[in-house]
């Protein structure tokens, strides 16, 4: 472990109940200025770089091989700028490579929206320290479901943003195709400011509401009465009828965008950092270890079929969408599984997830998860999908929606 001294004041205890924080990452980073986000207290994911501590990644070896950051991101640069105080760095699952939010290394953060539950992943830190009231917000990235995930098991406010639309530099990266630098907040408000200091305006105006049925059939049952909710509060906020929409095209299933997502994503994820893997033979949980494993054997054959039909189905799903329309769906297949669920339980949820998540990851764009609940009161997430670059509209539109419910 790297043990260079921060140029920073540690005024918090290492560690903490909700096991959120990493061991090297319980400091204060005052603002820079003053501004919109004054009195408003961040973390960050250990994939960001913040000038002056260690990077880790959810993995020790990935800590051990890596120098100290001379400069922060600039996403946490700008929240400085803006008024906020960073109070640390939170867990991740292992280079940001699963959706369940347990760290094989480091221990599961607490879920304290659903006591005994996993917070979900990789942006699991983020989800448990926000939910746990630890700080307003969190940075945290979104790869294939990494902010819809955990916000919808931790019950929050989160944003996967368009593609591009904030910058992915001092960010570990997975697959940088799909990587998106995102937030989780724990309430509207907050999540409000944290997006008009981080988003560029957007021009667009949302006329159409999309219902994709077998997008929210994927979802356990305790899904349907929140999603008929939330799709009833977008048509009155819009003035529009729902339009029942199939998503795939023909031949095609919502699995077999999955499989083109993992296979393209997995090979870019072995060209990313299979040579670090190669040199330094890193300790992985079973299933992270499974996916480098699985990732290493993509050829380039099967590497460009799967590319060729994620940018047919990008192209698709943009062209559905349009400008003016945007889509209701589950942000996750299930509530949050039980800690000592069974790894084939979790796995045949991750893979119902991955078939919702991936359309928003394949097709580039920002999906914008409200927190609710199911019947029995735990914590779930329904979304807005909108078109690559609404980001801004898409938040103030949630907001709406959230409100008219």
């Amino acid at each position: 472990m790297n043990t260079n001294t921060a140029p920073h004041t540690c005024d918090f205890p290492i560690h903490d109940t909700v096991n959120a924080w990493v061991a090297h990452g319980r400091f204060t980073v005052p603002p820079t200025a003053s501004g919109p986000l004054d009195g408003l207290r961040f973390a960050v994911k250990d994939i960001f770089d913040v000038a002056g501590y260690p990077t880790g990644a959810g993995n020790p070896h990935w800590l051990a091989s890596n120098p100290l950051p001379v400069r922060s991101s600039p996403l946490v640069d700008t929240l400085l700028a803006a008024g906020a105080t960073l109070v640390g760095k939170v867990l991740t699952d292992e280079i940001a490579y699963s959706i369940n939010g347990d760290n094989v290394h480091y221990g599961t953060p607490l879920n304290v929206r659903a006591p005994g539950r996993v917070p979900g992943g990789s942006s699991s830190g983020s989800a448990a320290a926000v939910a746990a009231g630890l700080c307003d917000f969190a940075l945290a990235s979104d790869t294939g479901g990494s902010t819809r995930v955990p916000a919808s098991y931790c019950g929050l406010w989160g944003l996967r943003t368009t593609h591009g639309v904030l910058p992915c530099t001092g960010m570990v990266p997975l697959h940088p195709s799909f990587d998106t630098a995102t937030w989780l907040a724990h309430d509207a408000r907050t999540f409000a400011r944290v997006a008009a200091v981080l988003l560029p305006p957007s021009s667009h105006r949302f006329r159409r509401v999309l219902h994709p049925e077998a997008v929210c059939a994927l979802a356990d049952p305790a899904f349907a009465a929140p999603l008929a909710q939330v799709l009833a509060a977008a048509t009155r906020v819009l003035d529009a009828a729902a339009e029942p929409v199939s998503l795939t095209r023909d031949g095609e299933t919502l699995d077999d965008w999955r499989q083109a997502y993992a296979t393209a994503g997995g090979h870019e994820a072995w060209q990313t950092h299979g040579a670090w893997i190669t040199e330094h033979q890193p300790v992985f949980s079973p299933a992270i270890g499974g996916r480098w494993t699985s990732a290493a054997g993509i050829g380039a054959e099967a590497a460009r079929a799967a590319w060729d039909r994620v940018h047919g189905i990008r192209a698709h799903v943009r062209g559905l969408l349009g400008n003016d329309a945007i889509a209701v769906i589950p942000s996750s297949a299930g509530v949050a599984p039980m800690l000592d669920a069974s790894g084939a339980a979790v796995d045949a949820l991750r893979m119902r997830t991955l078939q919702i998540t991936c359309i928003a990851g394949i097709a580039g764009l920002c999906q914008v998860s409200i927190p609710l609940s199911c019947a029995d009161g735990l914590p779930l997430g329904i979304s807005l999908v909108g078109p690559a670059g609404s980001d801004a509209e898409l938040v103030k539109l949630a907001l709406h929606v959230a409100a008219a419910l």
